[in-house]
């Protein structure tokens, strides 16, 4: 344990040592070499982020967790702090603006996203229940809900006939990304509902004739239950987008796609984006039965998160709820 403290801060030191040298070399302090040197997007914002966080200076430390109407205030600071002359230095004050906005947002909508998550779904609030109604108007048009509590919310995937209980999870959270997917994308979610209610005819092999009964083997080829719940996987699936937002992995995502700070709006359009590629890659992945959901959606979280390892990663999707935002 002491050999690893000391070896901690004999590389903190060296480290602290080299950025020194460097800037009397180049004559330029770190975040001005990082903004000169690399391109505006994830990899710009993230070395910003770490640099600010890592310096000895608590200003700068606080910089990134500060309020978004006192960033110009802070940028100023900075720059004086590291005795940059904003007249021959114009562009750096630019860059490092858009940096903070994209840190302290990504900070934001962290706190916006938990807020919803830790609100419960209350049938006694008028907003909450126009929203659930609004989710059948969208995904069932030509089929009128004949009562609050009924059986055919089984038939958009909630669990039972009265879909307040489903939210328990996810809060509001779930409910929001379900009507946003749902009314922004519409011929989307409609069909990949359509598509989770189809059953699934499977081929019998030799060796699958052999390994099961014939009873056995029709119940196994023919299953209603063989797609999903398209509610249920729905609120699933903001789990999966809140957990990648909170660990950070969707940094790269965000601070590509949103020039300045990312709004519940990229959020939810995040989520219209997993929704789809999961629906795709349930699919793909073909499992025998609804059982195997819990191993698709982790091989599917892992594939995310390598994806969002590339620091030139954008998860763009192609449909009418994004169009707007990827070209932002």
């Amino acid at each position: 344990m002491f050999v690893q403290v000391c070896l901690y801060f004999y590389c903190k030191c060296l480290w602290r040592c080299l950025k020194f040298v460097v800037r009397k070399l180049t004559g330029r302090c770190e975040l001005q070499r990082i903004c000169y040197s690399t391109k505006p997007g994830a990899a710009r914002t993230m070395k910003i982020e770490a640099s600010l966080k890592g310096s000895k200076s608590k200003r700068l430390q606080t910089s990134v967790s500060v309020h978004p109407d006192a960033i110009e205030k802070t940028i100023d600071d900075i720059m004086e702090l590291k005795r940059i002359n904003p007249d021959i230095n114009p562009q750096l004050g630019v860059s490092l603006q858009a940096c903070l906005l994209q840190i302290v947002g990504y900070r934001n909508l962290i706190a916006e996203v938990e807020k919803l998550r830790r609100e419960p779904y209350d049938s006694e609030n008028p907003q909450h229940e126009e929203m659930l109604l609004k989710l059948w108007k969208c995904l069932k048009p030509n089929s009128p809900l004949k009562a609050r509590i009924s059986k055919q919310w089984c038939e958009i995937g909630f669990q039972g006939d009265d879909p307040k209980t489903d939210f328990r999870g996810m809060g509001l959270l779930g409910l929001y990304n379900l009507v946003y997917f749902a009314e922004w994308d519409t011929e989307i979610a409609q069909q990949v509902l359509s598509d989770s209610l189809q059953p699934k005819y499977r081929e019998v092999t030799k060796k699958e004739i052999s390994q099961f009964s014939k009873a056995e083997w029709e119940k196994k080829k023919f299953d209603k239950a063989i797609g999903y719940s398209f509610a249920i996987v729905g609120i699933n699936i903001t789990d999966l987008a809140y957990n990648l937002l909170v660990s950070g992995a969707l940094k790269t995502h965000f601070y590509n796609v949103a020039p300045e700070a990312p709004t519940l709006t990229h959020f939810q359009q995040t989520f219209c984006y997993l929704m789809h590629e999961f629906h795709k890659f349930w699919i793909e992945e073909d499992p025998l039965d609804i059982m195997e959901f819990n191993r698709v959606r982790e091989k599917f979280h892992k594939r995310i998160l390598k994806q969002l390892q590339n620091p030139e990663m954008a998860l763009c999707p192609h449909f009418a709820a994004s169009e707007s935002l990827i070209n932002m």
